[in-house]
């Protein structure tokens, strides 16, 4: 029979989340602390992300922060250099951290598209591009990208957004065939919409009231709410852990059904 704790235990691994100071990324530092993991969190919000790792330190778990913007390839070179000399591994990678500018393409300034692309796509590409050759030393690792629904299908007046959480889903399967022979398994889970400052967010940016914009935002879906960061979490988990031993270059979509 399989040992379900020895499939999920995450000790002695570094798990590092981008974004971590908030929402799904705050979520699923502590989920995989609380698996074992030592979470360290990346965010540009020194304040917010030292406080989130105190918090996770407070439960029990092991946390550290380090500011990092994602979109600066001397910040991510720096991010996985420290933590690198701090704990000699890092086994875990979620790029979490995006923004969104709810406007089309007509209405996008230039600097609009560079930051949702910067932060949301390229930040994918740089933080990874320093962490992989410290997973390739410890032996392999598991890289998890977050996606979007709409980065499989289109949504209104978030045309950055849309192209940038699209090249996430692709840059995920190029990455899973170009380092699986390392035993690095990279994945993608694509959340709905979900309950974190940055939904908020986007109902100030639409000026919409925000709470109907949060129930709006769960109309049609099958399971008829809102996702929680906790629900994007769990699939975090999975795909860190050695319950998906053999899964790498898939898209694992949590939205209660959004787009079935």
């Amino acid at each position: 029979m399989m040992n379900i704790e020895a499939l999920l235990n995450l000790k002695g691994k570094v798990a590092v989340v981008t974004g971590g100071a908030s929402g799904i990324g705050l979520a699923a530092a502590e989920l995989l602390a609380s698996a074992g993991a030592h979470a360290v969190l990346l965010d540009i919000n020194e304040a917010q992300g030292e406080a989130a790792a105190a918090g996770i330190r407070a439960q029990g778990g092991l946390a550290s922060f380090f500011r990092c913007d994602v979109s600066s390839a001397d910040d991510c070179r720096r991010a996985a250099a420290d933590i690198d000399a701090a704990h000699g591994r890092i086994d875990i990678l979620f790029n979490n951290a995006g923004i969104i500018r709810r406007k089309t393409v007509v209405e996008l300034e230039e600097r609009d598209w560079d930051l949702v692309i910067d932060v949301t796509l390229k930040g994918v590409y740089m933080l990874s591009k320093f962490v992989i050759p410290i997973m390739e030393r410890g032996g392999g690792g598991s890289i998890v990208n977050s996606g979007s629904g709409w980065g499989l299908k289109g949504g209104d007046r978030a045309a950055a957004y849309c192209a940038a959480k699209a090249g996430v889903v692709n840059l995920t399967r190029a990455m899973a065939i170009d380092h699986g022979p390392a035993n690095i398994r990279v994945n993608c889970v694509s959340p709905g919409d979900t309950d974190t400052p940055l939904l908020r967010d986007e109902a100030r940016q639409l000026a919409r009231d925000e709470a109907a914009f949060l129930a709006d935002s769960a109309v049609g879906r099958p399971l008829a709410r809102l996702g929680t960061p906790r629900d994007i979490a769990g699939a975090v988990l999975y795909l860190a852990s050695d319950l998906s031993a053999w899964v790498t270059g898939s898209v694992l979509v949590v939205d209660g059904g959004g787009i079935a």
